[in-house]
């Protein structure tokens, strides 16, 4: 079993109270050789057994997705998360992240692999009894049958508790019948074993397991997708299906239990997988910039040009920095649990613990890889708006994720809220902290005599400390309401977690004498970050501040306020490395 070094434990969401040292935190230099070895192993399955099938996968060509799927079963590739006793590798959680990452290549594929190995086996892995996980997990792990979650329908799509489809228990009590219809799944066309959710009885939402050669379930046609076009997408109907009641996933009326759950673990992944696809397509674009001519010259020299590639180099460390501290905090959590690797009630109480990270990461990394599949087109000119370009797929591809695992709109409400939420049940410091935070206000937040790029990021916490105070000063119980003002708080806030997880990384490679190119981007981003904060923090404050405008702005000023560097020099100093190193 493949495991991570532990790091220090910490409560979720205390990064914003607490201040920790760069040996403290996880970071992707930190994976140890069995985890290299297992992206190796997913690089070399990629070229051997995806690309050459990668178009006939795009064209949805029947049987091929799945074919390949069940090569690298072969491999283990599909089992890592599930038990040796169910026939699984029983690896660690980086592991897990790792072979998401170098899947991302192209979503297409990607998309097959995701949502087999995550949302659709990781239900049972958790939640399933012993007899179930017997059942379904050795036949998961191998790719003898394909999962899918079904939990979207027509008219409950971020509000899923408002599902329609209904169970109903038989008259002899040894079924569910199950009516209704399910529509996005992922998987839905091809899958053997679908997790189901229904509401029993028209009111208790629960889940269920049903296998596709239950009498009448049946899946829609392919839907016509901006992006993903390879991915298996349709709707699934459920006519008068019956359930056996041993097929009952948890308990009856605790769906939503493993519905969250499992969502928050799909927000998590959706971070290394969005890493892996922005690497691919910068691979792609220092290639095109080194090699493309324009005024008698490779448009890498320009200006204008480094700076986008420096632009897309930071805001991916960034979030590869922001995915593995998190990572790092869930394994470090699980190891201080009795079985806590192997125990599937650990591996949740972790999970949930950082639930507020993992939304997080989902939409950070999301708007990252945006950000960078938009400027590839930019840097490829009329030839990255040309379907014969690899830019031109991965901007359409990328859309997808700002949607998936809840939107990012979705998201940006719940940061917020459950950070409140573990406040109020005494599982987080928040509220004392945003006391000291008034207390020291206009003080410079006790900055004085912290290295700059250590005063931004204590200064960054205090803002958000301030702006939680100052809306809830205003709004109290109700801001939850107050849906403009909760999204530019969670703004905030991962701001800072994305400024202090970069930092700590760069400092963490700075005493182990490497890392001067970390060190440049990490110096951009932290002033970058801060004006974004600034920003948001103005629009909390206009809308929170009534007669302490004035106040509240100057206080604002005076801790967002910083002697810019020089970010050309910077800038083009990071796409020299990147375009000499070619990655």
């Amino acid at each position: 079993m493949t495991t991570a070094t532990a790091t220090s434990v910490q409560a979720g969401g205390a990064f914003l109270i607490e201040d920790r040292q760069a040996e403290e935190v996880f970071t992707a230099e930190d994976l140890n050789e069995e985890h290299l070895a297992i992206g190796r192993t997913v690089d070399e399955f990629w070229k051997n057994e995806v690309e050459p099938h990668l178009e006939a996968i795009r064209q949805q060509k029947p049987g091929i997705a799945l074919e390949v799927l069940r090569k690298s079963a072969a491999l283990g590739l599909t089992a890592i998360a599930i038990p040796e006793r169910f026939g699984g590798m029983e690896m660690d959680l980086p592991s897990m992240m790792i072979a998401g990452e170098h899947m991302a290549k192209d979503p297409s594929y990607g998309s097959w692999f995701s949502a087999h190995t995550g949302i659709g086996t990781l239900p049972v892995l958790f939640f399933g009894n012993e007899e179930q996980k017997k059942k379904y997990l050795p036949r998961l792990a191998n790719v003898e049958i394909l999962a899918a979650y079904a939990l979207t329908e027509p008219l409950a799509g971020s509000d899923a508790l408002a599902a329609r489809t209904r169970a109903d228990l038989s008259a002899d009590g040894k079924y569910y019948i199950l009516n209704g219809q399910k529509m996005w799944i992922t998987n839905g066309g091809a899958a053997d074993l679908y997790t189901v959710f229904a509401k029993v009885g028209g009111e208790k939402f629960t889940a269920f397991l049903v296998e596709r050669s239950f009498p009448g379930v049946s899946s829609g046609a392919e839907e016509h997708k901006m992006g993903i076009k390879g991915s298996s997408t349709t709707a699934v109907y459920f006519d008068n299906v019956k359930v056996p009641v041993e097929n009952v996933l948890g308990e009856i009326g605790r769906g939503h239990v493993i519905a969250f759950n499992i969502l928050n673990i799909g927000r998590l992944k959706l971070g290394p997988a969005a890493v892996g696809g922005a690497k691919n397509v910068f691979a792609i674009c220092l290639k095109y910039a080194k090699e493309r001519k324009a005024f008698g010259s490779a448009i890498a020299e320009f200006g204008a040009i480094q700076h986008k590639l420096a632009e897309i180099a930071i805001r991916l460390y960034a979030v590869e920095s922001m995915v593995w501290r998190v990572v790092g905090l869930i394994q470090s959590r699980l190891q201080t649990a009795p079985n806590g690797l192997t125990d599937a009630r650990s591996q949740l109480q972790a999970l949930e613990e950082y639930a507020a990270e993992c939304s997080m990461i989902k939409v950070y990394a999301s708007e990252m890889l945006d950000y960078v599949v938009d400027e590839g087109v930019q840097i490829h000119g009329g030839y990255g708006y040309h379907q014969d370009y690899a830019v031109e797929r991965a901007y359409r591809d990328s859309r997808i994720n700002r949607i998936f695992e809840g939107t990012n709109e979705i998201n940006r409400l719940l940061i917020t809220g459950m950070l409140l939420k573990r406040a109020s049940r005494g599982q987080l410091a928040l509220m004392p902290a945003v006391k000291t935070a008034f207390a020291e206000s206009g003080e410079a937040a006790g900055s004085d005599g912290l290295e700059e790029t250590q005063r931004l990021v204590h200064n960054a916490k205090q803002i958000a400390l301030l702006m939680i105070g100052i809306a809830y000063q205003k709004y109290g119980a109700e801001l939850e309401k107050q849906q403009e003002v909760v999204m530019s708080i969670s703004d905030i806030v991962m701001e800072v977690l994305a400024m202090e997880s970069s930092l700590l990384r760069s400092r963490k490679l700075a005493a182990s004498g490497k890392g001067a190119n970390a060190s440049d981007m990490c110096a951009v981003l932290l002033c970058e970050a801060m004006d974004r904060i600034e920003v948001s923090s103005r629009a909390v404050i206009g809308a929170c501040s009534g007669g302490a405008l004035r106040k509240n702005i100057d206080t604002l000023r005076n801790l967002a306020s910083y002697d810019p560097p020089d970010t050309v020099a910077l800038r083009r100093n990071i796409a020299a490395h990147l375009l000499s190193a070619g990655t």
